[in-house]
């Protein structure tokens, strides 16, 4: 093996070796797919930049980890869930990130969020099914959404996804590929916020649920969240526009 000598540079090929081994922690979730131009807002290692809320209806634990360079999300106990936020707003930008979504699991993306949750929503249900990639609401009336079945129709099962969403405007603008190709494009007429807030957290969503066994007078989502399940996301990034 022939070693460097001191004050020798380095051949390219390995200080991009080093660069994604650093950003990523050498995990298998190195493979990196971030678009140029953007900047990862989850570092492969730890949860630095991001927190979990203390407001949200959705539960007292969002059950967050990190493992393989993913976060994973997963209800912690049965039945809870809750979100992970980042720390910081964000008001016109372009997010990306990939996920890989078994079956029995109910999440989403929550865009200008609020600590407590109110917020624009892309819906993630297990396997893609549903309105999986849909814009909804949450806590907060919508005054245009965009629902499509065409994400479940390209979904690869078992395997990472990639979702790229851009937001601008007061009204937001809104815009969704995925797998790079162009969903839905909405543009809202008004600023549907109760607060009338222009700028927001990114929100991970860990749905709660009540029990696995359907109840007949139970409220929300009794088979939302298969035991044991959980979802992840990787290579997380964000490009922030004027």
């Amino acid at each position: 093996m022939t070693r460097s000598k001191p004050g020798r540079a380095r051949p390219a090929r390995w200080r991009l070796l080093l660069a994604a081994t650093l950003l990523f922690g050498g995990s298998g979730a190195a493979h990196a797919q971030i678009p140029a131009g953007f900047t990862p807002i989850f570092n492969g290692r730890d949860l630095t930049g991001w927190h979990s809320s203390r407001t949200t209806h959705h539960g007292n634990s969002v059950g967050a980890s990190v493992e393989n360079g993913a976060i994973v999300l997963r209800q912690n106990p049965f039945g809870q869930g809750g979100l992970l936020l980042t720390d910081r707003q964000y008001r016109n930008f372009e997010l990306y990130f990939e996920t890989k979504l078994p079956w029995g699991i109910n999440s989403g993306i929550f865009l200008r969020s609020s600590e407590g949750g109110s917020a624009y929503q892309m819906e993630l249900l297990g396997g893609g099914t549903g309105n999986t990639g849909s814009l909804i609401s949450e806590l907060m009336p919508l005054s245009l959404g965009a629902p499509t079945t065409e994400v479940a129709k390209a979904w690869k099962d078992g395997d990472w996804n990639s979702f790229r969403l851009r937001m601008t405007g007061d009204a937001p603008h809104v815009t969704m590929w995925f797998n790079g190709v162009q969903i839905w494009d909405v543009q809202e007429p008004k600023n549907d916020k109760v607060g009338g807030e222009t700028t927001g957290v990114i929100g991970l969503q860990s749905h709660y649920t009540g029990t696995f066994t359907p109840v007949a007078d139970f409220t929300c989502c009794p088979t939302s969240w298969k035991p044991g399940e959980a979802i992840y996301f990787r290579n997380l990034a964000i490009k922030e526009l004027p």
